[in-house]
């Protein structure tokens, strides 16, 4: 008999296999390491094969249960495979079609944004409407698990939130389930986002070292404490940080470290994520490097570099900012404000390097204004593919060399 952990422990082999349960039910395990539940069963004196989906968008339990009812048809002489019985026996709750949707979408997205789109789903709205069929779902049922993010003060959570329920809602439209999409209905229901306002951001040396020496006097999980001062050494985005793969770092031990962050993972129009020519190149201080080598002994040397407590995953998406409120310094900077520090501090530092430390930010055409010094920055960024990395490399050197300084 199959168990739950048997179904999740199942690996790819060089040839595809099955794991038995009962009643002609199995795990086809592919070489590609696609895990789908079939039957077997005999009709009109030939054998034939039922698939009832993959896992984990079809549990165990749901794949029995399915099996069941196929055989209950086959004793009162039905094809289980075009029977109506079958049909109605597919899941349609909530739940189920969020994460066939999210499986769907994979492809398209990050590792990282996969799992924050979950990770929201699974915290919001699974334990409010999880359970539910999708046509059962109306409009104010899809307001009031909103309404609740909302009394958080999570407004823009709440905002996109809305949006990802209205996909899942589309692609159950899709699959010919529901007629209509509740969520899109509420769309101006829900309260406004506040203004926008500048991140916080400490903009002097001594109130950033004070940050970071008031981190590292924290009890923290190890891997958070690393991935809040790479951030730093860095001055990336928070998701280029918690998706750091080991292969993108390049020349660990040689003369010219550098960490490779790939275009999908940038902030960048879509059709320019897919051109790696768009990739960023962040050269490594000797202080970054040193952290990485620390990382690699924690055991973190395959994969994500600062993976969260299942190692698959990344560090949550709060974790950083968590360690800024427990340092003392909420509202005076966030995560984001790195960016913010670094551009104001060594532009202070090097006014003559004003390009090539937007460059170093990943800003494309490395100019504040469209035009500057009689050069268009919009046209040069389209086509002046020279990285600067030695520029680059001195500044990200000095940056690290003043947050060290006493």
């Amino acid at each position: 008999m199959l168990t739950n952990a048997a179904v999740k422990a199942a690996r790819p082999r060089a040839a595809a296999y099955k794991l038995s349960d009962a009643g002609g039910l199995h795990l086809y395990v592919a070489p590609n390491g696609r895990r789908s539940f079939r039957m077997r069963f005999r009709w009109q004196g030939r054998e034939q094969l039922m698939t009832f989906g993959t896992w984990p968008e079809v549990s165990l339990d749901t794949a029995r249960a399915q099996c069941e009812a196929a055989r209950t048809q086959l004793a009162r002489g039905e094809d289980p495979r075009t029977a109506p019985d079958r049909l109605n026996a597919q899941p349609s709750d909530f739940e189920t079609i969020a994460r066939r949707w999210q499986v769907h979408m994979l492809p398209r997205w990050t590792v990282v944004h996969a799992g924050d789109v979950l990770a929201s789903l699974e915290r919001d709205i699974f334990p409010a409407i999880g359970a539910m069929p999708v046509g059962a779902i109306t409009p104010p049922v899809v307001l009031n698990a909103l309404r609740v993010i909302e009394r958080r003060g999570r407004l823009e959570t709440a905002r996109r939130v809305r949006q990802r329920i209205s996909a899942v809602f589309q692609h159950a439209i899709a699959e010919g389930l529901v007629e209509s999409d509740p969520a899109a209905l509420i769309a101006r229901a829900l309260l406004p986002p506040r203004p926008q306002r500048r991140q916080p951001a400490l903009v002097d040396i001594d109130d950033a070292r004070a940050l970071l020496a008031a981190v590292g006097r924290l009890q923290a999980a190890p891997t958070v404490a690393l991935a809040s001062r790479f951030l730093a050494l860095t001055a990336v985005r928070m998701a280029a940080v918690r998706g750091a793969q080991w292969e993108e770092i390049e020349d660990l031990e040689g003369e010219a470290p550098t960490w490779r962050v790939p275009a999908a993972r940038m902030k960048l129009a879509a059709a320019k994520k897919l051109d790696a020519g768009n990739d960023h190149l962040v050269p490594l201080s000797r202080q970054a490097v040193h952290l990485l080598r620390v990382a690699r002994k924690l055991g973190h040397g395959a994969g994500l570099i600062f993976p969260g407590s299942d190692t698959a995953s990344p560090i949550g998406e709060a974790a950083i900012g968590a360690l800024y409120t427990r340092a003392g310094f909420a509202g005076r900077h966030v995560p984001h404000g790195w960016r913010a520090t670094f551009s104001t501090i060594l532009n202070e530092r090097f006014p003559e390097e004003r390009g090539a430390i937007d460059r170093a930010l990943g800003h494309v055409g490395g100019g504040r204004d469209e035009r500057e010094e009689g050069i268009n920055r919009k046209v040069e960024g389209a086509y002046n593919r020279a990285m600067h990395l030695p520029r680059r490399r001195r500044l990200f050197q000095a940056w690290a060399d003043e947050l060290d300084a006493a």
